[in-house]
């Protein structure tokens, strides 16, 4: 990994000790150029001439999504952001009463507001597993819970926004093939991080959004669908002309592939840029990322654990780039007021953001930091530093 011609793709990140990747990353200078070299010729042809002459560059986006996840163009529908991927895979499925969803903890707020919103309408059940004392989902709970309850779908968010904790989704995979049961995966904080194989989790839904750690434009994502899906009649709730065809008055064909969870009008200068955020991973490759954020997590673990009074509040046996903590005697009013003062980007995680986490961890807010492989070992080092010196 060439770190230097990293930087110099990354504008910008020389000025400010950028560590919020899993909030909005800093786009490589490619997926901004690309971007805005077919707004400029929609601004010249106007969109449809445009999308007609660029069909393969757009078709793009479907192959290098597919190359990043392992499987195929046809099993990728493009989306505006993670939870209108995961709510257009929770639409397609047809829920009755009593219906029961198996979550956990841990996963995103907007997939338990997602959740509660059925419960709400058509009268599900919520079910969620147990946590390890070490603060993993512990899978023979998981397991006893499908015996049980024999959900109609399970639902696990990879990482969780709110925490470094990464959760067993292959292990759960298995799970779920063993019992034939649908499977959703919330990867939002992990396509991007590290590596995401598809064949490997088992998942029938899996999505993702472009703006964090891939590192694409904000308004970007994806849904993967699994060839059980697309071979069966699940669809979202409402579709339009991209993802059926009108064949008769009273009838409609779904279409065969992913793109039936797209709608007709796409926003193709973003979907163009999302196609060189995720070439750009692709190129340098995910399992090099990973290293290379390992590496940067190491060095801010052991920085940060000879600071008097950081605690660090993420817990699970596998952790990834998301560090979350508060220093003792210092409010989040001060804490802000420091970071803000040296330049430090990154994010406040709220209770209302994981409201069942941090109800267990006793604590209403921390500070979440999402260093990446565009990152220094001198800025984690400053960034703690900076912390050490706040009181």
């Amino acid at each position: 990994m060439d770190i230097s011609q990293i930087r110099k793709d990354t504008l910008h990140c020389e000025d400010k000790l950028f560590l919020n990747s899993a909030g909005a990353s800093l786009m490589p200078r490619v997926v901004i150029q690309k971007s805005h070299e077919y707004l400029l010729e929609e601004e010249k042809l106007g969109g449809y001439k445009v999308a007609a002459l660029k069909g393969d560059e757009i078709d793009g986006f479907y192959s290098e999504t597919a190359k990043l996840l392992n499987c195929r163009a046809d099993q990728i529908a493009f989306a505006a952001n993670a939870t209108d991927a995961y709510s257009k895979a929770l639409s397609a499925i047809p829920f009755k009463e009593n219906d029961v969803i198996l979550t956990t903890d841990d996963d995103y707020v907007s997939n338990h507001i997602g959740f509660l919103s059925l419960q709400k309408r058509f009268g599900i059940q919520i079910v969620k597993a147990q946590n390890t004392e070490d603060g993993d989902l512990d899978l023979t709970d998981f397991e006893n819970k499908i015996k049980e309850h024999a959900p109609k779908l399970v639902a696990v968010t990879h990482i969780p926004t709110n925490s470094g904790l990464v959760q067993d989704v292959e292990s759960i995979g298995s799970l779920c093939q063993k019992y034939e049961i649908l499977y959703l995966v919330d990867a939002c904080q992990s396509v991007g991080q590290i590596p995401v194989d598809v064949q490997k989790i088992k998942c029938d839904f899996l999505s993702a959004t472009g703006r964090k750690f891939l590192r694409g434009p904000r308004g970007t994502g994806f849904l993967y669908a699994s060839d059980k899906i697309l071979q069966s009649d699940l669809a979202p709730l409402f579709m339009d002309l991209r993802g059926a065809t009108w064949d008769q008055r009273d009838h409609y064909e779904i279409m065969k592939t992913a793109k039936r969870f797209e709608l007709w009008e796409l926003p193709y200068p973003f979907v163009i840029g999302m196609r060189e955020a995720v070439k750009y991973a692709n190129d340098i490759g995910l399992e090099a990322i990973e290293e290379r954020n390992q590496q940067l997590l190491d060095r801010l673990s052991e920085n940060m654990k000879v600071i008097n009074g950081i605690v660090r509040y993420d817990r699970g046996s596998v952790l990834s780039n998301i560090f979350t903590f508060r220093k003792a005697g210092v409010s989040k009013e001060q804490m802000i007021g420091h970071l803000d003062t040296h330049k430090v980007f990154y994010s406040i995680s709220q209770v209302d953001n994981a409201r069942i986490d941090f109800e267990k961890k006793g604590i209403d807010w921390a500070v979440r930091i999402s260093p990446h492989y565009f990152n220094t070992f001198q800025e984690i080092d400053q960034f703690c530093e900076i912390v050490a010196s706040v009181s």
